[in-house]
């Protein structure tokens, strides 16, 4: 039987990793390694200045004190899993809220899957987009569509092969509707996130000043050709953007090198 390891950056408890639970389980083997708490916006961070403690939850189920979507899948890689028989996929979600343009640099749940693909472990990260406040989530949001997306994406890599090479991943954002409103899948560019300044400053009894980041809304600058994430989820589609680890501007390279010389 085929072995999928998931994990998230929302905490071992959150509702999208028990949907993301309930899709797989019919048709692989899971394993779980998920943070003790929320690490949204955590990024690519692997935590090196104090130890961490691997906790079992349930029957191949463990969160990590304390640790990172990173730390969830280097140590479970490296300690749950035999060097000969490591899982077949790591799924990272589903992640309450977007993750689609530059929010990808900031993501834990994108983060899970490029430390899987820098391990060899072809993986998804998987999104469900919500409203500003995320009201439509915190009321019995079903994640029917995030659900029968990943099963599909899950059982066609697992009976024929990932579609990347080394070092990249899929990265899927699900838009906020029922399966039956969804006007199919798009395979999409990460767009271009238009950010503001959405900090707030409190004092607390003490006078001392301390300051709370806010979300900001999900506002992008248009693509030419409409066809970058946040286009496909204004239209009801499912957003599929291959990302590379490789952030290398290959197009500068010649014109630096002229810059250098002269």
């Amino acid at each position: 039987m085929k072995h999928i390891l998931l994990t998230n950056d929302d905490g071992f408890d959150a509702i999208g990793l028990k949907a993301l639970i309930e899709a797989l389980k019919p048709i692989a083997k899971i394993t779980v390694v998920a943070p003790a708490k929320n690490k949204s916006a955590c990024g690519h961070s692997l935590t090196l200045d104090k130890p961490l403690r691997l906790a079992s939850v349930d029957d191949d189920f463990y969160k990590i004190d304390d640790g990172t979507p990173t730390d969830c899948v280097f140590i479970s890689l490296n300690n749950l899993f035999k060097e000969t028989c490591k899982p077949d996929l790591v799924i990272s979600g589903i992640n309450i809220g977007a993750n689609m343009g530059e929010d990808i640099t900031y993501s834990g749940t994108a983060a899970a899957a490029m430390e899987a693909v820098l391990q060899g472990i072809p993986a998804i990260a998987i999104s469900q987009v919500c409203n500003d406040n995320c009201s439509d989530i915190k009321n019995g949001f079903d994640f029917a569509l995030a659900k029968q997306t990943i099963a599909n994406l899950a059982q066609k890599i697992l009976q024929n092969q990932f579609p990347l090479d080394e070092r990249k991943f899929l990265n899927v954002n699900i838009p906020p509707i029922k399966p039956n409103e969804c006007n199919g899948i798009r395979i999409t560019k990460a767009g271009y996130r238009e950010y503001g300044n959405d900090t707030h400053r409190h004092l607390n009894p003490r006078g001392e000043e301390f300051y709370w980041v806010g979300l900001h809304p999900l506002i992008w600058k248009s693509s030419v050709n409409k066809d970058c994430d946040f286009e496909a989820i204004k239209d009801n589609c499912i957003s599929i953007t291959p990302i590379m680890l490789d952030l290398t501007s290959y197009s500068d390279i010649e014109s630096l090198e002229n810059w250098l010389n002269n």
